[in-house]
């Protein structure tokens, strides 16, 4: 059942789905209440019931205590009558052992052998006894007298007195009757006046909606009002905000990503174009074109590297850079990376040096790439005649690898986007060494702090940059156990 309706419950609004939800919580609450109510009636006209059954029962038995001879009967019959004027709808039944009616009211045509039953069964209460078109509620017992028999024995009596329930079933009925229609129409009353209250507190999120709506991809600067919004709602938009805000920045990477490829791509391709078209514009020697082929091939594997390198960050970005974990000696890897770069920080009197001793889990040739691309960086903006550092620490649970070279300070306007995809502190600087070192050349297309940033975000770490006085420090901060 619950499957058949599950379709249609969702295609309610929520406006709907609260004021049904209303409507079935005030009908439950006003039947529980009304059932609570019926019973306590009920009880309250049964224990009116008992208190006169009672009473009578303890009259007839004070009677039958004075009751010595068969005669004194006749005496007792007549005191019963004078004590049952004006109790309408109670009857009275008195039975010998031998259910010989001693004295009956005018309607107190009971059974005589189930007033002897239920006697006997000596239990507690009042029991209910259809008679005719009526219905008792009947207290029987068995009663001694001050007759004694053959054998000495007082002689007992059966005893049932009865009270008409007709008029207490008569009122629970109109009771009941009048309960229905009350819950029926409260459940009306419920759902109009529910459904007013639903639209007007879900109006705040209505006009959200209205707002939203305004909301396209030439307007994400847009930002939903928080202005006599609820604490619930107001967060809501908050947090909708926050989104718009993500959602902007991350649309905003991308046209500026979309148009750098654009520029980057171009430069290279205009080179292709306009060399292949200088070389066909006359007859050239076999030189001659082995220059231009040798100059193109630079350009295609300049373009290359670069589609390359933004594949590894479009995989980054989905997390599909799983690196190969090994333990490695940090000092030996920095050793190697410091070798490779030896021969060009000579050719710019730079002196490479490390200091410290670490051990880490980490992908071995992604980590030489990224130590590579700060090497390279620190090679080409030091200062001719400095020192570039390369400093290995074990912190508390943490491992830091850092990279100082002395050069121009980076403008703090800068330093925030260094790590952002084809971003140049100098777009006109020059890419000494290049033709040697692809790390350097990887650098020279604005992605190898990008690259280092993805590669050291894969190993659960984090990059920064610090830079004054002109010392520049790029910091990489590896968790030990990853």
């Amino acid at each position: 059942m619950s499957a058949l309706h599950a379709p249609r419950l969702k295609a309610l609004t929520l406006a709907q789905r609260l004021t049904l939800l209303f409507v079935a919580i005030a009908s439950a609450v006003l039947l529980g209440l009304g059932a609570v109510v019926a019973q306590s009636v009920q009880q309250h006209f049964e224990d009116l019931d008992m208190d006169v059954l009672s009473g009578k029962m303890e009259l007839i038995t004070q009677a039958l205590q004075h009751v010595a001879t068969p005669q004194d009967l006749t005496g007792m019959a007549h005191q019963l009558a004078r004590s049952l004027v004006g109790h309408h709808g109670l009857e009275v039944l008195l039975l010998d052992a031998d259910q010989s009616v001693l004295f009956a009211t005018a309607h107190a045509s009971f059974d005589p052998q189930q007033v002897v039953a239920q006697a006997r069964q000596a239990l507690p209460g009042a029991v209910l006894w259809p008679l005719e078109s009526h219905t008792y509620r009947v207290l029987a017992a068995r009663l001694p007298t001050a007759v004694k028999d053959a054998q000495g024995q007082r002689a007992e009596v059966f005893v049932a007195a009865g009270i008409d329930i007709g008029h207490h079933q008569a009122f629970m009925q109109a009771f009941l009757h009048t309960l229905w229609w009350f819950v029926a129409g409260a459940a009306v009353l419920t759902a109009v006046l529910s459904g007013w209250a639903v639209r007007h507190g879900l109006a705040p999120l209505l006009e959200m909606r209205t707002q939203a709506q305004g909301i396209t991809a030439q307007q994400l600067g847009h930002r939903l009002h928080l202005q006599h919004l609820p604490v619930e709602m107001a967060e809501l938009a908050q947090s909708l905000n926050n989104m718009l805000a993500r959602l902007e920045d991350a649309f905003t990477r991308l046209s500026a990503f979309s148009s750098d490829i654009a520029h980057e791509l171009r430069t290279p391709v205009s080179n292709l174009m306009t060399q292949t078209q200088v070389a066909l514009s006359r007859a050239r020697s076999a030189d001659d074109y082995r220059n231009v082929l040798e100059s193109n091939l630079e350009e295609f594997e300049r373009m290359a590297r670069m589609m390359a390198d933004m594949l590894l960050l479009a995989k980054a970005d989905h997390g599909l850079v799983l690196p190969r974990l090994e333990t490695l000696d940090m000092a030996q890897e920095v050793r190697t990376v410091l070798d490779y770069f030896e021969m060009l920080a000579e050719e710019k009197n730079l002196s490479l040096q490390l200091s410290g001793e670490a051990r880490l889990r980490a992908d071995r040739l992604m980590l030489r790439r990224a130590l590579s691309n700060l090497v390279s960086n620190a090679v080409r903006h030091a200062q001719a005649g400095s020192v570039i550092r390369v400093e290995l620490q074990n912190l508390a649970d943490q491992i830091e690898i850092s990279v100082t070279n002395q050069g121009e300070t980076i403008a703090p306007e800068h330093l925030e986007r260094v790590f952002d995809r084809f971003f140049r502190v100098d777009p006109a600087r020059q890419r000494a060494g290049q033709e040697l070192y692809p790390a350097a050349r990887a650098e020279g297309t604005g992605l190898g702090l990008a690259i280092t940033q993805s590669i050291v975000q894969a190993h659960g770490g984090r990059i920064s940059a610090q830079s004054d006085h002109g010392m520049t420090t790029f910091s990489m901060v590896f968790p030990q156990h990853f």
